[in-house]
């Protein structure tokens, strides 16, 4: 692929844009590979990428049912943070921190980081122990993460309301400075161009419909909508679609599927400085490059497939919002849809081997999705490449359902369930 920089972008608005090469390739499958990764987002993209780039493991074929960023990775909110409670998580989240903080570079790519800060509002004695406790952790292991009294937080986001009258009063707030967001479509174009720089081959519009089994259990292949493709291994990486594809080869995944929206409002001239999350009421919200405040609310109450969502739900956040923002109140709302997240029973991720031999799991990110992309993607090619878990991903294992060792982070994940 041509690299990218400000010498070609020139030369190429010398001649109308009309010498870009296709930023990846769309072969017909062959008949086997190496490893089959099921899931073309920015998890499955990204695994493909750190196969063919620190394991040499270039036959690689990313199956995608629809299109490249279709699916959670072109529906979120976009935000980036680590400042999670437990080891097993930070350990992860920090990991895929410090790779946005050169992915760009990496992919030569702009994914548009932009580390703008994420601050975690505290509107009870509740969550001011619970925050304080997660600045304390994140601090002991070297994670930034600081706590502010309102009137800092109110420095930090002019438009915040910190007074004693309000509704959802604010007594604090945690701050992660290194956190912020990135362009979620340019992500997975980014792992996908580089991928495919690579020889992976993304096969898009390619549905997945059963997976083959050997006469010892081992997986051979999977049956789609394209015809067989063989494999040696197979990595499942499908969000909220991972335990349907996982019950293709008879492994029942402890996760739950449930839809989570969010919405954009009309342009705005810039004014809101960071990200800012609220658990309590429950919403949280950005502003895009394009101007737009980019919200998010909670899990709905049932499980689905469907990516639209209860209007109750957008109904509720967009209450929370105009009560922290009261300026807000006349902003207009211009869409809204929602992903499909996959969510355990400790709101933790499944990164692991299974009963089945050569086939790799990579699920349960729930509402997490994509701030760790580029480290989930990293560690799950180490665990096909290698046949085990990476130690930043040792605690992450199903085994853990059995065991009882969970890692309940349903307070950190900051988003009601």
């Amino acid at each position: 692929m041509r690299k990218y920089s400000v010498f070609a972008v020139a030369r190429e608005a010398l001649r109308g844009h009309k010498g870009w090469d296709a930023q990846w390739t769309s072969p017909e499958p062959r008949s086997s590979y190496d490893v089959i990764i099921i899931g073309g987002g920015g998890h499955g993209l990204g695994a493909a990428y750190y196969l063919a780039k620190e394991h040499g493991i270039t036959n690689v074929a990313v199956l995608e049912r629809g299109w490249i960023g279709g699916g959670n990775t072109g529906r979120n909110t976009t935000i980036i943070r680590s400042n999670y409670l437990y080891e097993e998580s930070m350990d992860i989240y920090e990991h895929s921190l410090k790779l946005w903080e050169g992915l760009s570079q990496d992919l030569n790519y702009n994914v548009m980081y932009s580390p703008r800060g994420v601050m975690m509002l505290s509107h009870n004695i509740h969550d001011m122990q619970s925050f304080k406790r997660h600045v304390h952790a994140n601090t002991l292991y070297g994670i930034d993460n600081e706590w502010l009294t309102p009137e800092q937080a109110k420095a930090f986001v002019p438009v915040l309301d910190i007074s004693k009258t309000a509704r959802y009063p604010i007594n604090g707030a945690a701050l992660q400075r290194r956190g912020g967001t990135a362009r979620h479509d340019a992500v997975a174009w980014g792992f996908a161009r580089a991928a495919s720089d690579r020889g992976v081959h993304i096969i898009q519009n390619c549905e997945v419909t059963g997976i083959r089994r050997g006469p010892n259990g081992e997986v051979t292949g999977v049956d789609t909508s394209r015809g067989f493709i063989g494999a040696k291994k197979i990595g499942v990486s499908a969000a909220g679609h991972s335990s349907v594809v996982m019950a293709m080869a008879g492994i029942k995944l402890p996760v739950h599927s449930t839809p989570l929206q969010a919405l954009v409002s009309e342009p705005m001239k810039p004014i809101f400085p960071c990200v800012v999350m609220s658990n309590t009421v429950h919403a949280y919200i950005s502003q895009s490059d394009k101007g737009e405040f980019v919200i998010g609310a909670g899990t709905d109450q049932y499980n689905s497939y469907s990516q639209t969502g209860g209007l109750q739900i957008i109904t509720h956040t967009l209450d929370a919002i105009c009560e922290l923002f009261p300026m807000f109140r006349r902003v207009k709302m211009m869409r809204q849809w929602g992903g499909i997240t996959d969510n355990t029973a400790d709101r933790s991720p499944i990164q692991s081997v299974t009963p089945v031999p050569n086939l790799f799991v990579n699920a349960g990110w729930g509402t997490g999705g994509f701030k760790a992309t580029p480290g989930s993607a990293n560690l799950f090619a180490h665990l096909i490449a290698r046949g085990e878990p990476h130690r930043l991903a040792a605690g992450l294992t199903l085994d853990r359902f059995r065991t009882g060792r969970l890692i309940d982070e349903a307070a950190a994940a900051a988003v009601a369930h």
